[in-house]
């Protein structure tokens, strides 16, 4: 296996350019990031943060000042409101299961979308599991919310519904300030909660004016540091630990603090917030200039997700026909271009994209599907060079597969 790895890495040698637009999965983390972290290593602020000596009141103003920056970014009461976090997928399952079990036999119904992220999804279903009724509203073939059926699924019995701002895969910006003014009105005690990873730093979000319960947010997906994230709980909102061990300043999460990683957070947000709307205009003019070229060079190609402000600033997806999509970001590594998939592999079984069946494609269409999602980091010479890439890879991709149909 490793031999093998090798050998590919070896077919990467002599690359004249590297795009990295896999940012739906891991993140480059940028010198200013990553400068921000590396005192808390070694220098000052390695110690325990509810410890009373030097080093550990080094960490606790640390993590304190991070929580005040990123309750800024985010829009909070009170810098009490954020709650550290491993990362999204700890987040999630800390919002529903904790949600669920401080609101105990209020109700036995929760209701979430069938595009939701696999940390909110897997959970939901787990939580059927345990007797409570699962209702997932559907989408239209854009990725939004149907707000009819929503009315019809929340009811005096809802306890918990959860929909994401932005889906990580289409980046459709969902009605999420409307689909809370159903849902409130049916039940006002029903908890609310979103998914904000892709939303955060890429869409205007202020978590007052929504008026949510609860918010996930990523540190990865703004080119913060891999292993940390957040749980906004609004103030009067209870949630239980969902872990037990031991309890330091973060109250829903036991264990140590893991300090540097909360520093490279907080940086990456008040980067992302810095210049706000330059970055989003910045990304916004990458994204459809993504979107357009390969559109125009590359023939059957369908755009999944909507287009102008209904689309997300970062996100492009695009499905090719006659061309696998795990073979499509093989041929592409292999110029410098790195994308991800649109197929899953579960169980080590390659399966469709249950986001893009839900919208309507067809098995091939998802299949053939790629994603990427540009930053603030990028630039046009960037896409100049994806947009030379593309059209070569896509060509013998469907020229293997051409050459291998039985005539």
């Amino acid at each position: 296996m490793v031999e093998n790895v090798r050998e590919l890495l070896k077919a990467h040698e002599n690359l004249k350019h590297e795009v990295y637009l896999d940012h739906e999965n891991s993140s480059i983390v940028p010198t200013e990031v990553l400068e921000a972290m590396l005192p808390y290593y070694a220098e000052k602020g390695y110690g325990n943060p509810t410890l009373t000596h030097k080093p550990g009141w080094e960490a606790f103003e640390i993590i304190m000042e991070s929580a005040q920056k990123i309750a800024g970014c985010l829009g909070c009461a009170a810098v009490e409101e954020v709650n550290f976090v491993p990362g999204e997928t700890e987040a999630n399952n800390l919002a529903l299961l904790g949600a669920i079990s401080a609101i105990r036999s209020k109700g036995k119904k929760i209701v979430i979308s069938e595009i939701e992220p696999l940390s909110v999804m897997h959970v939901a279903e787990m939580i059927q599991r345990n007797g409570f009724t699962l209702t997932k509203v559907p989408v239209d073939g854009e990725g939004l919310l149907n707000l009819e059926r929503l009315k019809d699924a929340v009811d005096k019995d809802t306890v918990l519904v959860s929909f994401s701002s932005v889906n990580n895969e289409i980046g459709t910006i969902e009605p999420i300030k409307e689909a809370l003014e159903i849902i409130k009105d049916k039940n006002s005690e029903t908890i609310f909660h979103t998914d904000a990873s892709d939303a955060f730093g890429r869409t205007p979000l202020n978590v007052q004016d929504l008026d949510v319960d609860l918010a996930t947010v990523s540190s990865y997906k703004i080119q913060g540091p891999r292993g940390i994230g957040a749980l906004y709980v609004k103030e009067g909102v209870n949630v239980e630990r969902i872990l037990e061990g031991q309890v330091g300043t973060q109250k829903l999460w036991p264990g140590v603090e893991n300090t540097p990683l909360i520093a490279g957070f907080a940086k990456a947000s008040e980067l992302a917030f810095e210049s706000f709307e330059q970055n989003l205009d910045h990304m916004r003019k990458l994204r459809d200039k993504l979107i357009d070229g390969v559109t125009y060079q590359v023939p059957n190609v369908r755009l999944n997700g909507p287009r102008g402000e209904r689309r997300v600033v970062d996100n492009v997806n695009l499905s090719f026909m006659q061309c696998e999509g795990e073979a499509l970001t093989i041929e592409l590594s292999l110029s410098g271009v790195y994308v991800s998939s649109g197929s899953a592999c579960t169980r080590r079984l390659l399966q469709p994209s249950y986001v893009l069946v839900a919208i309507g494609r067809k098995y091939e269409e998802a299949h053939g599907s790629i994603l990427m999602k540009v930053t603030r980091y990028h630039t046009r010479e960037d896409i100049d060079y994806v947009l030379e890439v593309v059209p070569k890879a896509v060509e013998r991709i469907r020229g293997i597969v051409g050459s291998t149909k039985v005539k």
